[in-house]
């Protein structure tokens, strides 16, 4: 077997020897013994807020608000005391808030190099989110579509035969209790046709301009709400396109805007009811189990009452709905379509401010 070779210049061979770290979404740093850090990956680079080559150099423990708890780690490891450590700390940052991590310490097969992990405590609950909601639209997907495939087959049935027993009688009051019965079971086949539409309708790729989708959502919208109700816009022009389903996105968009229009009915009544149509450019995400050099992001941003909270947790399920007489549909088909792009909406409201923003990958 090879023996390492510890005398590999720094910080060329680091470079090249820790360029896979670049592709993690955790936070890590390879140290020397004496907390001189070799190598930051891009991750670390972005939490801190500080350039690569600031940050290799200088000493890792500086950048804890208790640096001598790493300094005691780093000596245990350099000094083969244990081989890993684990512990929570509070990493600093070029903002004044310091935010919580797990940290975690660990020996290479080079004598004095040690690697510093770093797994930000708010990230992970964000990323625990984040797959409890893909697991549950991947569930509420196979429920809706099982469960309108059921429907589908026995309504027709029903309708029919109300329309047979129509053409037997001849009572105006009892046609009246056919015309009831064939009247909802049309509005539960529209229901069940809305359930199934993103299952039905071939995923068609194309170039997609977000600021195209957002002015068709915005004339749309201004179209149904003329008076009271401003539509901003809030661009990054810069955003390139990218390949998706157009239509698919102008409805999941207006699904949105939509929404949060109907929220505003006070609002619009008064005459200052506002939904923002904001677009920017994410850098180094992670959504969705995966890291994404560049996203999309798109804000639909409203001043309305805010989401109820009853719901919050709740908003993107089937039938769920804060308003009366709503179907409770658009975010689910909304939240179907983006997923279908790879991406995800999230949601953040508080009385007077509602922003759902999409996120999806891009090239």
């Amino acid at each position: 077997m090879k023996t390492p070779d510890t005398n590999l210049s720094q910080p060329v061979s680091a470079a090249l020897r820790f360029q896979a770290f670049d592709l993690l979404a955790t936070l890590v740093a390879v140290v020397h013994v004496d907390g001189v850090v070799l190598f930051a990956n891009a991750a670390l680079e972005d939490a801190l807020g500080i350039s690569r080559r600031t940050i290799e150099g200088s000493q890792l423990p500086d950048c804890f608000t208790e640096p001598q708890i790493l300094r005691t780690a780093l000596d245990g490891a350099g000094s083969n005391v244990f081989a890993a450590l684990r512990y929570d700390a509070w990493l600093k940052r070029a903002n004044p808030e310091p935010f919580p991590v797990h940290v975690v310490v660990a020996q290479t097969d080079v004598l004095g190099e040690v690697i510093v992990e770093l797994l930000p405590l708010e990230q992970q609950a964000k990323q625990d989110r984040e797959e409890r909601l893909i697991d549950q639209a991947q569930a509420n997907k196979e429920l809706i579509r099982n469960l309108a495939h059921e429907i589908k087959n026995p309504l027709g049935g029903i309708r029919g035969a109300a329309q047979l027993l129509e053409m037997e009688i001849e009572s105006k009051e009892l046609i009246e209790y056919t015309q009831v019965i064939i009247h909802e079971a049309d509005r539960l086949q529209s229901l069940v046709d809305r359930l199934l539409a993103p299952h039905r309708r071939p995923h068609l790729v194309g170039d997609v301009n977000i600021h195209e989708v957002c002015e068709r959502v915005r004339s749309l919208i201004l179209a149904e709400f003329p008076k009271g109700l401003k539509a901003a816009r809030d661009y990054d022009i810069s955003i390139p396109d990218f390949r998706g389903d157009r239509e698919q996105l102008i409805q999941a968009v207006l699904n949105i805007a939509h929404n949060a229009a109907q929220a505003l009915a006070e609002r619009v009544a008064s005459g200052d009811g506002e939904i923002i149509f904001k677009t920017r450019i994410a850098r180094q995400v992670t959504f969705g189990k995966q890291r994404y050099r560049l996203a999309l992001e798109l804000h639909v941003i409203d001043n309305g009452p805010g989401v109820p909270d009853s719901i919050k947790d709740r908003i993107f399920y089937p039938l769920v709905s804060g308003r009366e007489g709503g179907s409770g549909l658009g975010l689910t088909l909304a939240q179907t379509f983006v997923q279908q792009h790879h991406g995800l909406i999230e949601c953040d409201s508080v009385p007077g401010r509602t922003d759902f923003k999409i996120l999806i990958p891009l090239p």
